[in-house]
């Protein structure tokens, strides 16, 4: 519709405003009801986004994991004594193991001594340019480090990792040295040398330290130096070594000869059936256990570690998925079931103005609500999924399905509306449907595990490959992983765009032809009631 600011109805005294809109109704009608039916095909779009999400988080969640048998396999695992190991299992043979702690992992600990202020220190923030024994002198601290990718190293004459400097990147230019470039995430022995100058100040050479790859800190109060490495066992232990005949280590109050205090990292050991494993930390993962080793054992001690099936934990995977399917079907129903809003046309802003607000949201939801009703593409989803359910198996020679472990749906009459796909437990205490009969699923899992789970594998690896030949598929309609035609509804929005600017086009044209149609009324209108005037005044003169 045409912005331009109109003065009519001037010479003839006609509301040309109102009878040009009356003119044009018919033709604003068709651009309101156009802009309707894209707003509609939005809500139905969105609809069919938000189903689309639940199914594919099923397919590739619940169902994709559930597929495994792997993700069947509960245990649960008792330790005679807690406080000196804890277990637990996954996939690890039930029965009974003998466990033996015979070392847990330590970490590398070098406790400096005290400082000797008045020799070595003018104060307790200076290292450097207080003593000419110190300054100058160079340490070498080795550790492990994880290289990041790209880092340029070089290889010492004890074959540890030392990270290249801008000196050495320039010496290899001319061939000098030959560097080495990290892939990353390489865990290797780096050593660090740090030179101490007159400028040097312990938080100084505590930042160097921690640049080195050790733990290090400096307690003011005690004048001591304390230095860990960052993780536990011998592979991550840490040495520091006084370089070029130096005595910096003595100085410093770190020299192991002079005093300092040295606990060497060391590996955790462990004896699980006899035989011995070791670990730089105390957890081991061996044969399906994860063992976290916390104290030794006494000599002749044994932790006796029972693994079983944990049957409750598999119980309530299953009512796990059961009740995820249920609330899909449910609303998958509801959303094909729905009645018919064929009485409820969409909303103009004259009629929004006479509702109240939650009278408007309680008949667009109405619309939204019908959007989906006895949809085929719906209508297949849900095929797809309930007959899948149906499906049985050939366990141990019997065939077997969802009604053999007393899961069933509650038949047509006894099911409430919308809900007659949904599958109950028998005995499922949080079920008042079936609470009171017996729990078939929990005797079946007692009584043969292997065999329940295999089934609900089958079923589920079965309902998540019928869902894949929809969902893995893309074709000009829909995209991968869209059970609805997601592709032709965008087109068929993005066609009502179109159609609706063409017809707000045609609208204005016509609303544009109707006005200079009254304003050529009006200019000659104007010019008679000028001639008549004058013609008035000439013959008033004679």
């Amino acid at each position: 519709m045409s912005d331009r600011m109109r003065i009519t109805g001037m010479s003839s005294g006609l509301d040309t405003e109102s009878i040009v809109q009356q003119l044009v109704a018919a033709k604003q009608i068709k651009v309101d009801n156009l802009k309707n039916d894209q707003k509609k095909l939005e809500w139905k779009q969105t609809a069919w986004q938000d189903l689309n999400s639940k199914i594919y988080n099923l397919y590739s969640g619940t169902l994709s994991k559930l597929r495994l048998s792997g993700a069947f396999n509960k245990q649960k695992t008792t330790v005679s004594d807690s406080t000196k190991a804890t277990v637990t299992a996954s996939g690890a043979p039930n029965g009974s193991q003998t466990l033996k702690i015979k070392q847990t992992a330590k970490t590398g600990y070098l406790t400096g001594t005290k400082l000797d202020e008045d020799a070595v220190y003018k104060s307790s923030n200076d290292i450097a340019g207080i003593s000419e024994n110190l300054t100058g002198q160079k340490i070498k601290v080795t550790a492990t480090q994880t290289l990041a990718k790209g880092d340029k190293y070089k290889l010492d004459e004890d074959g540890n990792v030392v990270k290249a400097t801008i000196d050495d990147i320039w010496d290899e230019r001319d061939g000098k040295i030959k560097l080495k470039e990290a892939q990353g995430g390489e865990a290797v022995r780096v050593s660090t040398e740090i030179t101490f100058d007159k400028d040097m100040k312990i938080s100084d050479f505590v930042a160097k330290l921690r640049e080195a790859g050790v733990n290090a800190s400096f307690d003011e109060e005690n004048q001591r130096f304390f230095i860990s490495s960052k993780k536990a066992g011998e592979d991550h232990d840490f040495t520091i070594e006084n370089l070029s005949g130096g005595n910096a280590l003595e100085l410093l109050g770190l020299d192991e000869t002079k005093g300092a205090s040295r606990i060497n990292g060391e590996n955790a050991k462990i004896e699980l059936n006899g035989s011995e494993f070791t670990s730089t930390s105390n957890t081991f993962n061996i044969n399906g256990l994860t063992i976290n080793a916390l104290a030794k054992t006494a000599d002749g001690e044994e932790i006796l570690i029972n693994t079983s099936a944990d049957v409750n934990a598999v119980y309530d995977t299953i009512k796990d998925f059961l009740t995820e399917y249920n609330d899909l079907i449910n609303e998958m129903d509801k959303l094909y079931n729905a009645d018919s809003a064929r009485k409820y046309t969409m909303l103009s802003s004259d009629e929004k103005e006479a509702m109240s607000d939650e009278e408007v949201e309680k008949w667009e939801d109405t619309i939204k609500g019908s959007l989906l009703r006895k949809d085929t593409q719906l209508g297949s989803v849900m095929n797809t999924m309930t007959q899948a359910m149906l499906k049985t198996f050939e366990i141990n020679g019997k065939t077997v399905g969802l009604s053999t472990f007393g899961i069933k749906t509650l038949g047509y009459f006894n099911a409430k509306d919308n809900e007659r796909h949904a599958y109950h437990i028998d005995g499922d205490e949080d079920d008042e449907n079936t609470r009171d009969t017996e729990d078939k699923l929990m005797k079946a899992l007692t009584e043969d595990p292997e065999g329940t789970i295999e089934f609900f594998s089958s079923l589920c690896k079965n309902l998540y490959g019928e869902l894949d030949k929809t969902m893995s598929q893309s074709t000009e309609y829909s995209s991968i992983y869209k059970v609805y035609n997601d592709k032709q509804l965008q087109k068929d929005y993005d066609n009502y765009t179109k159609k609706i600017k063409e017809a707000e086009d045609k609208l204005s044209a016509y609303e544009d032809k109707w006005y200079d149609k009254f304003s050529k009324m009006e200019t000659a209108l104007s010019k008679l009631q000028s001639n008549q005037s004058i013609v008035s005044s000439m013959l008033g003169s004679n």
